[in-house]
């Protein structure tokens, strides 16, 4: 029985996809390396760091660790300004419908998210209200598809993790919930999540009803 609904953040109730891009692109120019839309969309559920590695990897660029720390925080610093132009409006369509929902159900609700910017997003977007608890990067040691988010967040609301539903739009987000030993909902298409069976396109195309049914043994399984 599902007593608890955890959503991951970005691309489930909020799109910030082009923010992180926006962000990225204006350190990569002002670096000199390249970095375009393809090898943002590898980005997608990783932490900053890990996401820093990779478009340094593809652009054959070298820095030191404290070098890539201070590169991280001036994307950060770009990010979280563009993030001050978010309101409401940009939540995703059903997000807010679902939420008050699961609250009329009397179901739990976490947000699960690598993303250290994750409470001023919620502030932004006026979600704090329907969140029982919240775990971010700042919470956790180690990013997804490692299960620390979640169980964190299943601890924090009191449940284990068998009672407990992870709405994912990522592979690495839905890997993490599948080793937390959680059923998995997905915001995406078959291909973009091969191998979860319960999917929609949004949140605004499935229902509370559809999400608290999810909870079988093969959601569970890792991948």
């Amino acid at each position: 029985m599902i007593r608890g609904v955890i959503f991951d953040l970005d691309g489930v109730l909020v799109r910030t996809d082009e923010l992180h891009y926006q962000s990225w692109k204006k350190l990569a120019d002002e670096e000199g390396f390249h970095f375009d839309r393809a090898v943002n969309e590898r980005l997608r559920g990783i932490s900053r760091l890990e996401s820093l590695e990779i478009i340094l990897r593809h652009a054959g660029r070298t820095y030191s660790p404290a070098q890539q720390q201070a590169l991280a925080e001036r994307k950060n610093a770009m990010y979280r300004e563009l993030l001050q132009t978010l309101t409401p409006a940009d939540l995703l369509p059903g997000a807010t419908e679902t939420l008050k929902a699961l609250r009329q159900r009397g179901i739990k609700t976490a947000i699960g998210s690598s993303s250290r910017n994750t409470r001023l997003i919620l502030q932004r977007l006026e979600l704090i209200p329907y969140f029982d608890a919240v775990v971010d990067g700042n919470d956790i040691t180690r990013a997804k598809p490692d299960p620390e988010v979640f169980l964190r967040a299943a601890e924090r609301l009191g449940l284990p993790p068998n009672e407990c539903l992870v709405v994912e739009d990522a592979v690495a987000g839905v890997e993490s919930a599948r080793r937390a030993g959680m059923a998995v909902f997905g915001i995406g298409t078959p291909q973009s999540l091969p191998g979860v069976r319960h999917l929609a396109a949004s949140l605004a195309e499935t229902t509370v009803d559809a999400l608290l049914a999810v909870g079988s043994e093969t959601d569970r399984s890792p991948t």
